[in-house]
């Protein structure tokens, strides 16, 4: 069984290394090994900790043992940074249920726009929950190109 819970700070480091691991994992369906090493080099702890604690909504995604299978955030002002599920939760809908939380959130709140930027591997399921592609967005991260998608849904 697999519940969603608040963010605690002790969850940093185990979020930051899903982090890794799901790009890792996910990525080669759609980027370049060198593309794939630039991102996941982003997933830092401290970066991660002040994210996930500077006000944001963040659900954590955990099975009855307490393993952390994913995790999703969503801003004040609708903006979605990160969902990002573990390899070992592939195919158990983890991205989904997160996803929905923080619609149901987004809605209680108020928020009449979600907007997020989505890497090629996420993109698709935006798609069949109603967001529209505003534009491709190409990126340089540690001197290497890389895409994602801006796209939007209005609630």
């Amino acid at each position: 069984m697999v519940s969603l819970r608040p963010y605690r700070p002790d969850d940093a480091a185990a979020l930051s290394d899903l982090y890794a691991r799901s790009v890792r994992h996910y990525g080669p369906r759609a980027y370049t090994p060198a593309q794939i090493a630039a991102w996941a080099a982003t997933a830092r702890v401290e970066r991660t900790a002040a994210r996930c604690s500077d006000g944001r909504h963040v659900r954590v995604a955990q099975d009855d043992a307490g393993r952390v299978l994913g995790f999703g955030d969503l801003e004040a002002d609708g903006h979605l940074d990160y969902l990002y599920v573990a390899p070992e939760a592939e195919g158990l809908r983890i991205g989904s249920l997160l996803y929905a939380a923080l619609e149901a959130h987004a809605h209680q709140q108020g928020i009449a726009r979600l907007h997020v930027e989505a890497s090629e591997l996420a993109r698709p399921l935006f798609e069949r929950r109603g967001f529209t592609l505003i534009a491709r967005n190409d990126l340089v991260l540690a001197g290497v190109a890389i895409h994602n998608y801006r796209m939007e849904k209005r609630l």
